[in-house]
Parts: structure tokens; sequence; C-alpha cells
């Protein structure tokens, strides 16, 4: 037997509204409802952990209202596929209600079908039958004030059940007394025994009971129930295990810092002759092309450029997220302020790209700020148009309209393009970094490394510790993303990402000085490849997550999963190897400008 959750939890989203609409910061302003108010009850998306696709609520044959309305949605909500309606189900504030009929259907071949599509996406059907909810039981909570006899909505539940209504006499909406469900017999819906079958040419009515519960839960503590943690050890463990990754990346920085790092330039500085200055070794030797611009040096500007921009909007939207601005009541909150953090942190990634690129004695900023505007996006572009068009041929809720497209690209080339232009004029037009060496004519060639600084065997190495810091914690994100789940530990989050920031730091800067004491002076890209590489196990990991704890089976939704994971993989090493290049850029300034150089 296999039931469909049509309208449970994650199928029916209660919205209670007044009937004046009001706008308010999330936590601010709360509504106030007196006995006899309206509430209206309103239904989101259709959602399945085996499809990952979702749907509008009316897109399955269900009883809807002669006029179907949108509720007005925020960008982030149209991009997670939400699609709020209004709805038949009527609530009035504290009076309990049983047995209200919300109308009937009768299957034809077609509607049939589409609901045993959905059925078999979320459950296998046994017996090769199946069941509709077809009765839900509303219990509304609210927390009453004594002196006004208002009273506030502070949480909901929604127990589902499936039977197969039956009554006497013609069917009339207004006036048929179900004998399966009798508000004047004092008798409803209590277990599942005579459930309701989907077949072609059976009639399914639909209903509902409502009653009211006071909570001595207050307005401002009404998500406390969603967002408790119960497992707030596994995140300490995990913050632990981070700490003991950055501790030992800590002492391996300290011990090359402190002790060999200062005696090699103590050592260095008191060599007086030529032929002291001919048997050096180490690090000083390649002084003379240490700073030398790397190949593709245009192409690390604007990834270097990319990754400030991304560093800044994580930040930023972690402060809003930990001083409590992107409340869970806002849907699509945090994405909206991600993309528009992105947009205006677009000044950003011209100016450090501008600069560094003018340090490479370049002169065109503009091609370069064009490129730091248009790469990232229109290789993310790409992807999403690719995977919007298959979720469209689903004829998915999570194919973004024309409509959301037209304004994505509107805050990319109206807002953020002009943005990354200013930024890299202002930088330009700052005078270029002088290095603390010169550069020699010539180019010095770099001994035979052994297997163990082979450059991809280092690059892959440097990826595993970054990874390690955070893995713990992306098990609980990638929890909340796939399988509809709150995640809400901004603080704990937090922790990890400076965690992570000083883990990519260090580990870059160790492998950075054994490459120069290798008299390997390429360090450029391989700082930058070292921390990024991180990337890579993050979407092994994201592979493995797939095949250990999602139940997908449609190859859509296979491709649809896999090529987000790719763009979150994607700039998951623009931040990370943007973090290991600016520390080994700072590492080699401070080391080569502390020895004296004839």
């Amino acid at each position: 037997m296999a039931f469909l959750r049509s309208l449970v939890f994650s199928t029916l989203l209660l919205c209670l509204f007044h009937s004046a609409y009001c706008f308010y910061l999330p936590g601010v302003a709360p509504q106030d409802f007196f006995k006899g108010d309206l509430l209206q009850v309103k239904v989101n998306k259709l959602t399945s952990t085996k499809t990952q696709l979702p749907y509008s609520y009316y897109s399955l044959p269900y009883v809807a209202p002669k006029k179907i309305q949108d509720s007005t949605e925020n960008l982030g909500e149209v991009l997670r596929g939400d699609r709020i309606e209004n709805s038949l189900y009527v609530f009035k504030m504290r009076e309990p209600q049983m047995c209200n009929i919300v109308g009937k259907i009768k299957l034809d071949a077609k509607n049939a079908k589409e609901f045993k599509e959905k059925i078999n996406d979320e459950y296998r059907s046994k017996e090769e039958k199946y069941f509709i909810h077809n009765h839900l039981a509303f219990t509304v909570k609210y927390h009453r004030d004594v002196q006004t006899e208002s009273a506030r909505i502070v949480g909901f539940e929604v127990k589902p059940f499936s039977v197969k209504h039956e009554y006497d006499g013609k069917w009339d909406e207004k006036k048929t007394r179900l004998t399966t469900c009798d508000p004047h017999a004092k008798h409803t819906v209590v277990n599942n025994n005579s459930p309701q079958e989907v077949e072609e040419n059976k009639e399914i009515i639909f209903t509902y009971d409502v009653d009211f519960q006071e909570s001595d839960v207050k307005w401002a503590s009404r998500w406390d129930a969603y967002l408790l943690m119960n497992d707030d050890q596994i995140h300490w463990f995990s913050i632990v295990n981070s700490l003991m990754i950055v501790l030992f990346l800590s002492g391996m920085v300290a011990m090359i810092m402190l002790r060999t790092l200062y005696r090699d330039i103590a050592k260095y500085n008191e060599l007086e002759t030529q032929e002291e200055a001919q048997e050096e070794t180490g690090w000083k030797l390649v002084h003379g092309d240490v700073f030398r611009p790397p190949n593709n040096s245009d192409l690390l500007c604007v990834y270097v450029g990319t990754g400030v921009q991304f560093f800044g909007m994580i930040l930023v939207t972690m402060i809003f997220a930990i001083l409590g601005f992107l409340s869970p009541s806002n849907r699509g909150g945090l994405m909206t302020a991600m993309l528009l953090v992105w947009v205006f942190m677009g000044i950003f990634a011209g100016y450090s790209s501008t600069r560094l690129y003018k340090m490479f004695k370049g002169s065109e900023w503009k091609k370069i700020a064009l490129r730091t505007a248009t790469l990232f996006p229109a290789i993310v572009s790409v992807i999403f148009f690719i995977l919007n068009a298959l979720i469209w041929g689903q004829k998915s809720s999570g194919a973004v309209p024309f409509g959301t497209m037209f304004a994505l690209v509107f805050l990319w080339f109206g807002i953020s393009v002009p943005l990354v232009f200013v930024g890299s004029y202002i930088g330009f037009k700052k005078p270029a970094i002088e290095n603390p060496v010169k550069t020699n004519k010539i180019p010095r060639q770099i001994p035979e490394q052994a297997w163990y600084m082979n450059p991809a065997f280092s690059v892959l190495i440097g990826g595993i510790l970054p990874f390690g810091a955070v893995f713990i914690e992306l098990f609980f994100i990638l929890t909340s993303i796939w399988l509809n789940q709150f995640y809400y530990i901004f603080g704990f989050l937090f922790l990890v990402f400076i965690i992570l920031v000083v883990t990519c730091a260090e580990i870059t800067i160790v492998l950075c000085y054994f490459q120069l004491c290798s008299e390997d002076y390429l360090w450029w890209w391989r700082s930058y490849l070292t921390s990024g590489s991180s990337a890579l196990y993050l979407f092994l990991y994201a592979t493995f997550y797939f095949f250990t704890k999602l139940e997908i089976t449609k190859l859509v939704s296979a491709i649809f999963y896999f090529g987000y994971m790719l763009i979150a993989s994607y700039a998951f090493f623009v931040v990370t190897g943007t973090i290991g290049f600016y520390a080994c850029f700072w590492f080699t300034r401070l080391i080569y400008s502390s020895v004296k150089i004839d």
C-alpha cells in the first residue's frame, strides 16, 4: 500500500495571514488575531526526496478554487521552486471545525495516472494498489494575551489520514452529510482502516478538521521547535576535529617561521663573500625568479577577483544570518540575500583582480574587468540553463520562469558588471604593488624535483586538510538542501568557516615553503590549486552522499543533483583557492623582504 504525502508537512504550507497585508522585518512585527478572525491557508509546492523536482500543488487534480492566485514571492522562493497559492481550506481563529468538506473529484484515466506517478516517485506500491491522504487534521497552536484576548499563531500540526468517505443520497456539496465523518454525531476520522484508493472512475472526497490549542510558547520562540539542535554534540565534535587540524598546521607554520625561516634569514644576511653566496641553497636562491609573472597570469587575476567576490558574499551573508536578519520565516531570504550581496561585491572583485594585473605589468585593465565580470557567471549560467531546460521538460515548478531569468540577467549586467568596472578603475589608478626583490631577465632552471614535490601530488595532498575541517558540517548542509530539513546553526557554520580560512592559508604556506626550498619558484598557480583542490573532495563526497543517503532514481533528477553540486564545488574551488593564494602571496613577500639581496 502506498500513500501520497501530498498534503503533509513537506507538501502543504500553512500560511496564516490576517486579511490586511503588512511589511515587516523578520521577528519585529507579530500579527494579532481575535476570535473569529479569518485565517488564510495557502498551499505550497509538492516535493519528493526521490526526484528532487518540485511541482505546483495544483499540478495534480486536487479540488481547487475557481481562481488560483499566486502569492508574491521573492527571488529566492522562485529559485527554490516555491509556488504559494490560495486554497479552499478556511480557518477562523479559535473556532474548531470538524469534517469540513473541501470538495469531491472523480478520477478519469489521466488523473488517476498522474496521482499514481507522483505516488511512485515517493513510495513503492505494493499489490498494485495506490492510496491517497484525503483527510487532514489540523491543530493550530496560539499564544493568548490575557489582557487583550488577542492571540498570535506560534505553530501548527497536520495529521494525514486516508479514508474512503461514504454518504447517503445524492451528492450536494453544501447539504451532504458523510457517514464516515459527521460533525453532528461527533464522529471524525482517527485511523486509516478504510483507505481511499486511487483508481479510474473512483470518487475522492477531501475533508479536514481544525482544532485550536493554547500554547505557552511565545511568538518570539515559535521557531525553536524546528531549530532546536538535538545533535549539538556532533557539531562540537566537528569544531574540535577542525581545531585539531588547525593546531597541527599552526605548529608547522610556527616552526617554519620562528625556527627554520628566521635561522635561514639570519644565515643569509651574514654571508659576506661572493664564494659564500654561490654556496647558498634553499629558497633564497630563487629570489630573482620568485616574483616572475606566471603563465596565464590574466586568468589567475580573474579567478582571484572572483574569489574575493565570493569570500565577501559568504562573510557578509553569515554576519547577517548570525545577527538574525535572515529569519527562517522568510522563505527564500537566504538565497535572495546571497544573490544581492554577490552582485554588490563586484566592486571588490574588480579592484582585487586589477591590482594583481597591474603588478604583472598589465595595461589593458578593461579587458581584465570584463573577464572578471563574466567568466564565472557565464560558466555557471551555461550549466544553469541546461539544468533549467531539463526541469522545464519535466513540467516542474522548479523551472525558473523567464521573468526571473530576466531579473537575474539584470542583476548581472545591470549592477554586477558596472560595479566590477568601477572597482577595476579604482584599482588600476592606484600605484602598482612593488615586489621586494628584482626579477632576473633570464629564468632560472628548476632542478629535478623529488616525487613528493610533484605538482599534481602536492596539490591533491593540499586539499585534504581543508576538506577534513568542514566535511562533518557539510553533511548537515547537504541534508538540509536535499532532504528538506532545517539548517539554522549559523554560529557553528561561521566558526567552521573561520577554521576553513585558517586551514587553507596554513596548508598553502607550508607547502609553498617546501616548494621554494626545493628551488621551484612556480608558486603562483600552485598556491591557488593547493587549497582549491579541496573542491575535488567536496564533489567526491557529494557523489558518496548521493549513493548512500538519497533515493533518486530518475535520470533527470540525478543530472539535476550533480549539476548543482558541480556549481557548488566550482564556487568552493574559487573561494578556497583565493584564500590559499593570498596567504602564499603574503608569505613570499614577507620572507623575501626580510633578507638582504645584492
